[in-house]
């Protein structure tokens, strides 16, 4: 959806600053270390996890300060993620946000660190913020349950079954299994820690988090159709990867139309969740069609 690019742009300048803020100097971390944190988090991105932070919070009734912390954690964890990724025991992609990867610029060891050094980062600030006794029951729920999605699990587990899928053929069923951990469970959590940092009710926070889960499948489906379909300087990454590694995919089980039109069943699925919301969760469903426009 075309209207939802400077709608999504606004939300990214909020969280951007947000975390140039956080990743200002820090005394006593090695200048170098900062400066590879920096690098690979501000490097670019459409931020579409702590947006969905964010707007969940808002659709909830909750105030942005309440959200950013956890918007900021969220990114530098899907950072932290992406750093390892491209590293060369991994992806071994020279290209990321249009940019050289971090292992690139910095060498291995350095963009390891700086890897694992947003990571923990990352669960300082859950751990601590918002800060007061009002927030100590959110905060809990928040940091474990952002851990599950983070772990083994949910992200790193996902990457395990992804990286063990390679070259052979699976079943419709474990490449669903495999994405809902490696992807969607960063972008469920994410909608769905929104709305408990927010003060939603169960019903609330339950919509959200189904609407999260269908977001996450959609994008994935839909980023496995532009690796196929798209360039470098569309993707800001080399096109092609899944491919050449005969990687698991939407595309390679099912082709790019049917994929297609997987995606929008999702981003179907995922606008009927926000219904218990009603007008204040608008700019979710704008995000969700948005998730589904990259793909045409």
């Amino acid at each position: 959806m075309e209207s939802a690019r400077p709608w999504l742009e606004s939300r990214r300048r909020i969280i951007d600053a947000a975390l140039g803020r956080r990743l200002r100097t820090v005394r006593n971390a090695p200048a170098s270390l900062v400066r590879a944190m920096r690098y690979s988090t501000l490097a670019g991105g459409k931020r579409i996890r702590p947006v969905l932070t964010l707007e969940a919070c808002r659709a909830v009734g909750g105030k942005d300060a309440w959200a950013l912390p956890a918007c900021c954690a969220l990114e530098m964890i899907h950072t932290y993620s992406l750093i390892h990724d491209d590293l060369p025991a991994m992806d071994d992609d020279d290209w990321r946000r249009g940019k050289p990867t971090a292992h690139v610029k910095f060498g291995d060891a350095l963009a390891i660190l700086s890897g694992d050094a947003l990571h923990s980062l990352a669960f300082q600030i859950l751990a601590e913020e918002p800060a007061g006794d009002r927030f100590e029951g959110r905060r809990a729920q928040v940091l474990g349950r952002v851990a599950r999605a983070a772990g083994m699990e949910g992200m790193v587990g996902g990457q395990v079954r992804d990286l063990q899928a390679e070259g052979k053929r699976i079943a419709p069923l474990d490449l669903s299994r495999i994405h809902a951990a490696k992807t969607g469970a960063l972008f469920t959590v994410s909608a769905e820690i929104g709305a408990i940092l927010g003060g939603g009710r169960r019903r609330e926070v339950d919509a959200l988090r189904r609407y999260g889960r269908e977001v996450g499948l959609a994008f994935q489906i839909v980023d496995d159709v532009l690796d196929e379909e798209g360039t470098r300087l569309e993707l800001g990454k080399s096109p092609g990867k899944d491919r050449a590694v005969k990687k698991a995919t939407y595309p390679s089980l099912f082709g790019s139309d049917r994929s297609r039109a997987m995606a929008a069943a999702a981003v179907a699925r995922a606008k009927r969740a926000l219904r218990p919301l009603g007008k204040r969760s608008e700019p979710l469903s704008s995000l969700a069609e948005f998730v589904l426009r990259r793909a045409h």
